[in-house]
Order: structure tokens, then sequence, then C-alpha cells
């Protein structure tokens, strides 16, 4: 059945055909240079296209979801169902074999081609006529030739789109929806069909340099910093459809814009330290200190409902420019258990007052008014640590040979033994901080501003409690034969 079907397009997909042998020519190209022979600067780089094999999950959702439904039962007590080698011995006698009343669908485009990106870089190493010094400097670029991307090609065209400011298309549930459900789509039997294709859109950099004074009289030193982007037009999971949904956008989710990897690494700037000496004559003493400050991870501020009627919890929010852009609904909430519920009023005046704030506190809300959200485009505050650590060897003789006894005592994040507010990661408060999103009657969008327990959300972020977050202290001893 489903290979006969007319998806998105006029488009037909073979449900049972999975992607062709393609041929990958990966041709590469590298240089590494020592200006003037006198090993003081060296230049280095290549450029070429790199091919690799795809996680194989992507193709294998193809083959549990050909849109033919299949059971099963997970038995530990084999008194209940002892093997029998007659595969109808436990065959539901309900079984009728008529066409389910819905399925799933994974394709998978007849032109798809495995992973493959151009790649380029740059570096340079100079020796510094200061105290021996080291520096570098790397730029690496990447672009996709052929990346991952998703369509559903049962959902259509979108129907309309929303007036006012924000102006997003919209589906309205034509030419059919399936019963109980808000999705849009062009069979009503099909829950989705999710076709894993290409795109060529996708690209990242990184511009890193580093400062460092090679180990030395005891003494080692290196200072970094590094940034990063990484942009596409979605990260794909292990699940097709899961890949397709979860996919925050703020137009037609089978044209998704280009937006930010939720592996972007942005920011990061270390220090690493070491000296080693002898002061006691029985063995070397060693202190070391590692310091590092970088972005902890990204994420995107979305609708908590299907605002676009696409059949997913993945919409974008927009940031209004001022309050007039603003169209909020005046809502009640009951907080507590019977009998000592309290009521909370929110009415749109109070929503536009803390939403104002909400964004003014945010620094990616406040430098992007008047535009929608880009996936993943709000990067967690810096996360700050430091570890020390101090070494004691002890060289001993035994049968003629030298041994060495080594204990070390680490503590990992010690900013955080200092005060319980060093040390420690963020997180957002919520992703979703406007919610019960529609629309009006006007067809503008309407939403709420969310509350917890009766508090409209004021902060984006707050400090995360994990073992990480706390310092600790480790003890090591290590003995060492012939050394």
């Amino acid at each position: 059945i489903a290979d006969n079907m007319l998806f998105r397009d006029y488009t037909t997909y073979e449900s049972g055909k999975l992607p062709d042998a393609t041929f990958q020519f990966s041709p590469r190209v590298g240089f590494n240079y020592d200006v003037g022979g006198r090993q003081v600067t060296q230049i280095r780089g290549g450029t070429g296209l790199f091919s690799g094999r795809p996680a194989f999950v992507w193709i294998s959702n193809q083959i549990g979801n050909t849109g033919v439904l299949t059971g099963f039962e997970s038995r530990d007590n084999t008194t209940i169902r002892p093997f029998n080698p007659n595969p109808d011995a436990y065959k539901p006698s309900t079984v009728s074999g008529a066409p389910a009343s819905s399925f799933q669908l994974a394709l998978t485009d007849p032109n798809f081609r495995f992973p493959q990106v151009w790649r380029s870089n740059i570096g340079v190493d100079r020796r510094l006529p200061w105290l021996g010094l080291i520096g570098s400097g790397e730029l690496l670029y990447s672009r996709d030739v052929h990346g991952i991307a998703y369509i559903n090609a049962n959902l259509p065209h979108p129907q309309s789109s929303f007036t006012g400011v924000d102006n997003r298309p919209r589906f309205i549930c034509s030419p059919s929806c399936a019963a109980g459900t808000s999705a849009n789509r062009l069979y009503t039997r099909v829950s989705d069909a999710t076709v894993l294709t290409n795109q060529a859109k996708g690209y990242s950099y990184n511009l890193a340099f580093s400062l460092e004074r090679p180990y030395r009289n005891g003494l080692f030193g290196k200072l970094g910093y590094s940034y990063g982007i990484s942009k596409n037009t979605v990260d794909p999971g292990s699940i097709a459809s899961g890949s397709f949904t979860g996919n925050a956008i703020s137009g037609d989710p089978n044209t998704p814009a280009l937006g930010y990897s939720q592996f972007s690494p942005g920011h990061r700037l270390f220090a690493a330290m070491s000296f080693r000496r002898d002061w006691f004559g029985f063995g070397a003493t060693t202190l070391s200190m590692y310091w590092e400050a970088r972005n902890t991870g990204n994420a995107s501020y979305r609708f908590a409902s299907d605002l676009n009627g696409d059949g997913s919890f993945n919409d974008l929010i927009y940031i209004p420019r001022d309050a007039s852009e603003m169209n909020f609904e005046a809502y009640n909430v009951l907080v507590g258990t019977a009998p000592d519920t309290v009521r909370y009023s929110f009415t749109a005046a109070d929503q536009e007052a803390a939403w104002e704030a909400y964004i003014q506190q945010d620094p990616y809300l406040s430098e992007h008014r008047g535009q929608y959200m880009v996936r993943n485009g709000v990067f967690l505050p810096m996360l700050k640590r430091m570890d020390v650590g101090v070494q004691q060897d002890v060289t001993l003789r035994l049968g003629g040979r030298p041994n060495r006894l080594s204990v070390r005592l680490d503590v990992l994040n010690v900013g955080n033994m200092i005060s319980d507010k060093m040390g420690r990661a963020w997180r957002m408060v919520t992703t979703q901080p406007l919610t019960n999103a529609g629309a009006d009657a006007q067809g503008r969008v309407r939403y709420r501003l969310r509350n917890n327990n009766g508090v409209l959300i004021s902060e984006s972020f707050e400090r995360t409690s994990t073992f990480n977050d706390v310092w600790r202290m480790q003890l090591t001893v290590r003995y060492s034969f012939n050394q």
C-alpha cells in the first residue's frame, strides 16, 4: 500500500528499498612548511573531502517501519508459554489480518548519499623570542557535501499563515486531520512518513590560539583559547520520526533553516601549569594546576504546544520588539491540593511586564528582538573550574635498582571548596516560557507566560546541583619498580 501512496509534491517511495551502494571520492592534499628552514616558523594545513559510514541505525529505521505491523510478547515464566516449534501455537485468535487503523513509515530518498564533508585547515606555529615560548594559531573549517536531513512526506504544504508580526506558516487541517488529533496529514492512517535524505547547508568552524612554555628547568605552562560554531538543519538521532518532530523550527518543518547544532562548542579558555623540583633531596615535588572556562551547552526557546498545527511541539518563539507586539491571554491557576488550594490570576498586563523583564535579563533574547529564535541559539553561561594537585616522590634503591614511591593529592573543583557559588554549572529554568499558544480571532499568535507555583518566571538560568558541582579530594599512592 505504502509504495503506491502519493506523498508531498506527488512523490512516491519504495518502503522496502534500502539505499543503493554509491561511489564516494575523497581526494585530499596537505602540506607542512618550515619557513626559512630554521625551525622558527612552521605553516601547516590541508584541504579535502572526507567520507564516512553513517550511524546505521538511520538506515535500520526503515526496516522496522515499512507499514507492516508486528507484535510480540515478553514472558519470563516459561510455564505459561513453553517452547513450541509450531509458529501458530500462541497466535492470538483475534488477529484478522485486516489493515491497521494507523501505521508509521520510515523511508529513504532514492538519491540518498552517505555523509561527506569538505574540510580545510590552516595553522601556524612560531617559536617566540621570549622565555622560549611557542605560539600557535589554527583555523578549521568544514562544510557538508552530503549532510543528513529529514522530511515528513505525509505533511502537506502549509495552507495558511498567522497574521501580525509573527506571520509564520500554519497548518489548518486541510485536506484532513486524523481523528482525535490536530496533526495535519495527507493520509490520516499514516501517522508520519519520515524520509531520510541529504542537505548541503551545514557548516562548522573552529579558531584556536595557544601560548606554550615547553617543559624546561622543571616548569611547564600553557594558555589556550578556542571559539567554535557548528550549524546544520537537524541533529539526527537514532529514531527517524523523533529526529524530525524534535527539530525546532519557525517555518515549514520540511524546509528547516540553519540553526546551531546541539554540539556547537562556543567559547573555551584554559590554562595549565606544572612545576617540579627536588627540594628535600630524596625525591621531586610536583605542583600542578588546570583551570578552564567554557560554554557547557545550548538550547532553544519553544512554545509549550503545537502552535503551527504540524503535529509537533517544536515551534520556536518570536521575540517581540516591545509590548505592542505581545499578545498575552489572561488566565488563572490553582496551586496546592484541596482544601488548601490558592488561586492566582494573571492579567495580560501582568504577563507583558514580566515577559519584558525576562527578555531584558536574557542576553540572547535582548539582543535579537524582532526576530525568530534561532534553533539552539541560547548558550549557557560559562562554567569556570580549577583543579590543583601536589605529588611527592620518594626515591628508593632496592637490590641495586631504583624504585619510586609517589603520593599524590588532587583537589578537583577547588573553587567550590572556597565558596559554594563557585565551580557550579548552569541549566535552563525552562526552554518553554510561553504556553497555551494558539490563534486569536484575528489570526494572531496568542499565548500565556509560564508560572512556577503561582509566580511568573523571571530568570533564564539556574545553578545545577550534581556530583560534578561540588569539590572532591583524591589521594593516590603508586609504587613504580625500576624507575
